[in-house]
């Protein structure tokens, strides 16, 4: 009988969505109205933008300024982009914002070239012209041609709009009073999308810019195309496809920045030019990182960007917000109760928006409310599931300790002294080995799929652990909770057989055998029914170009056989492992494909060959650690 019901209940629920929907888009449509302008910079390019503006004259309203390399389209004043429509934006209309969406030099129906992630010019003269004198261009024409503004501008974006909202900080105009780069593009070598440490995320990089990079040599409204790939099976593809100078024939060679990737191997000037945290100093606007703990391309930027500015600016407002999500995942983009298999328990977006992100920028733009309920660092702490307010990241009370990796498979925590020890290495007595074989990488997920999921950042791990060129660390059951605030640092002492190899350490949850979710506590998740009984949870995992271990510009062979450190440090973490569950440390030497393979040759890997490629004996020796910061 039950199906009878299903139909009606459906329909009724998919009529409640419609209907909403379109009452939305009816009072948009009658209470705002668009205009789209060619705003001109100060080189005499003109860059397109959307302007979403309130009918409502009986008060000055706030501009809030996007910019994006994603387009702003549909293009046409009678065409609203359906975004606006959604909860997350509506929010800002209701409250009476004026919105524009530009599309930035180069890109779409702007003038101008392109360039990926602009060097700041901090000394730019005449028509002299990067990404931060753009916005001060925009804001300066906006403010004085723009009906009805207050000359009060915000600017936010997630990803690479988060990086043009870092190049907005550094504009000095001073019309603008805050601003929100999340899940900001920061560093493209060392932590975010495209490198990893000097590792090359192929999977992402060749998606993304066998489209996004394709030449635009005039305004267009034409979305490019990718390269077509035939397949449903990425690690199959990327596998049999081999070294990345194979890649670079099916790229072709109109594509900018891919040989700009191929040809910077190494952290050269190229790369610190394009790093925006060597020049946030003396930052006028108040600003809100945003970030998700589970972000499979800009975690390091959040994390870090936060940090540069507190260290460099230091009478900047500048607040930090990390929730449970994914790439983007607190911008209208689900409530961010789960992610994958794992559940949060509560509508995190919800409570970021409404207690947040409007109230931060209410208060600057519209000097409506107040900023003093917004902490330091708002954290949503995994595993207890719980908001935590700190007035610094990382919190003064965490401490390093040591989590030892033991030869029997054993990880033991250094409780007794509650601090990371410098330690003497013990020698070579005892260790634990794999054998990593470029042939048959580890893939970072058990599933057969084409694109990378977002899912995998806290995915189980079992399949992983089942393999043997995956070692497994293990404490026994904790008799407490323990929680981790702050950036983890992997130190590990190895010998290889080889000249060059990859470490990938992973914090994992081990959840308890008989572990069920309570649908009442923790809600319905994505629906489908996993097993969790002994679920490992990735909390983080990183990987670590070896050859880079003691310098990201100048790279070193390692010598086979000899015991030497690898020590990096990955991501910073907020997680509770909770009593009765178990702390793991798995360590592996590929990551495929999301991380391109090292030939386990000192070569350049960009210019290598096929035959390059070759197996190598890894030993991880007992004095071997990972440094947890435990928050006391």
């Amino acid at each position: 009988m039950k199906k009878y019901f299903l139909f009606p209940a459906l329909f009724l629920f998919l009529t409640l969505s419609l209907n909403a929907q379109n009452t939305d888009s009816l009072w948009v449509r009658d209470n705002y109205y668009k205009i789209e302008r060619m705003v001109p910079m100060r080189d005499g390019n003109k860059l397109f933008t959307a302007f979403y503006i309130p009918k409502d004259s009986s008060e000055k309203h706030p501009i809030l300024f996007n910019r994006t390399p994603y387009t702003c389209q549909p293009y046409g004043e009678d065409k609203f982009n359906p975004r606006i429509y959604t909860t997350y934006w509506l929010n800002y209309l209701k409250e009476g914002y004026i919105i524009a969406i530009q599309d930035v030099r180069g890109k779409w129906m702007s003038e101008g070239d392109f360039v990926d992630i602009r060097p700041y010019n901090p000394n730019k003269k005449g028509t002299e012209f990067d990404e931060a004198s753009d916005t001060y261009d925009a804001i300066d024409w906006m403010i004085n041609n723009i009906p009805g503004n207050n000359k009060r501008v915000g600017v936010f974006g997630i990803s690479y709009p988060g990086f043009y909202s870092t190049m907005a900080a550094l504009s000095g105009h001073p019309a603008l009073k805050a601003v929100s780069p999340q899940a900001p593009v920061t560093e493209w070598f060392l932590g975010d999308d495209f490198h990893h440490n000097g590792a090359f995320a192929i999977m992402d990089g060749f998606s993304f810019y066998s489209g996004f990079g394709k030449p635009r040599p005039k305004p267009t409204t034409q979305i490019p195309s990718g390269f077509d790939i035939r397949s449903q099976d990425n690690y199959d593809f990327y596998l049999k496809t081999g070294a990345l100078k194979n890649f670079s024939k099916l790229m072709g060679d109109s594509i900018v920045f891919w040989k700009d990737l191929m040809n910077h191997p190494d952290y050269d000037d190229w790369w610190k030019a394009r790093n925006p945290m060597n020049f946030v100093t003396n930052v006028k606007p108040a600003i809100l990182v945003v970030g998700g703990l589970f972000d499979a391309e800009d975690c390091y930027g959040a994390w870090n960007l936060y940090k540069a500015i507190e260290t460099k600016s230091r009478n900047t407002d500048n607040r930090l917000v990390m929730g449970p999500w994914f790439h983007g995942g607190w911008g209208g983009r689900g409530d961010g109760s789960f992610l994958g298999n794992v559940r949060f328990g509560k509508k995190t977006s919800e409570y970021y928006q409404r207690n947040i992100e409007i109230p931060f920028f209410n208060f600057y733009l519209k000097l409506k409310g107040t900023v003093r309920d917004i902490a330091e660092a708002s954290i949503f702490v995994t595993g207890e599931n719980e908001w935590r307010r700190f007035d610094q990241w990382p919190p003064n009370r965490s401490v390093a300790v040591n989590a030892n990796l033991l030869a029997n498979n054993k990880l033991t925590i250094d409780v007794v002294s509650m601090a990371a020890n410098d330690r003497k290495f013990a020698g070579s007595n005892g260790y634990s080995e794999y054998i990593s074989d470029p042939a048959h990488p580890v893939p970072y997920t058990e599933d057969v799929h084409m694109d990378r999921t977002r899912e995998y950042m806290t995915d189980d791990q079992r399949f992983a652990s089942r393999r043997p060129d995956v070692l497994t660390f293990s404490t026994d059951e904790l008799t407490e909770d323990i929680t981790l605030a702050g950036p983890l640092v992997a130190d590990l002492m190895t010998s290889i057989s080889t000249t060059d190899a990859d470490f990938v350490v992973k914090l994992i949850d081990v959840f308890p055998e008989d572990f069920n979710y309570d649908e009442k506590e923790m809600g319905k998740g994505n629906g489908e029914t996993y097993p969790m009984g002994g679920y490992q949870m990735l909390v983080r995992g990183e990987i670590m170009r070896g050859k880079f271990r003691n310098s990201f510009e100048k790279p070193e062979p390692f010598v086979p056989g000899k015991i030497t450190e690898v020590k990096y440090t990955l991501p910073d973490v907020a997680h509770t492992f909770k009593k009765g569950h178990r702390i793991m440390v798995q360590i592996q030497s590929s990551w495929f494909p999301i991380m391109d393979r090292n030939p386990q040759k000192f070569v350049d890997i960009y210019k290598c060959d096929d035959s390059d490629f070759q197996k190598a004996t890894i030993k991880i020796y007992p004095d071997s650690r990972i440094i947890l910061p435990i928050l006391k």
